[in-house]
């Protein structure tokens, strides 16, 4: 990713998330770079950028965030159950 611009990433990053709803952690991943980059690329970038995909993207992770109690209460049960079966 290293010989694109800042924009393109951030482009790409924003319709990596508008494709496959992936929060800023997994996308972070998958491509390689901080968390803290991703967030600053599609939050205050991107904005600049595309006002249009940052809305949409925006959306994406307004979901991913209100949804993260939920997806972290699961991963603490699964958690408890592999402790409690080995």
């Amino acid at each position: 990713m290293k010989s694109i611009s800042i924009e393109e990433r951030a482009i790409n990053l924003a319709q990596y998330i508008i494709d496959t709803g992936d929060t800023v952690r997994g996308t972070a991943k998958k491509f390689g770079i901080s968390k803290s980059t991703v967030h600053k690329d599609v939050s205050e970038r991107l904005v600049v950028i595309n006002k249009v995909l940052a809305l949409q993207v925006r959306k994406i992770l307004d979901e991913n965030k209100a949804e993260r109690h939920i997806r972290g209460g699961m991963a603490t049960k699964l958690k408890y159950r592999k402790d409690k079966a080995g």
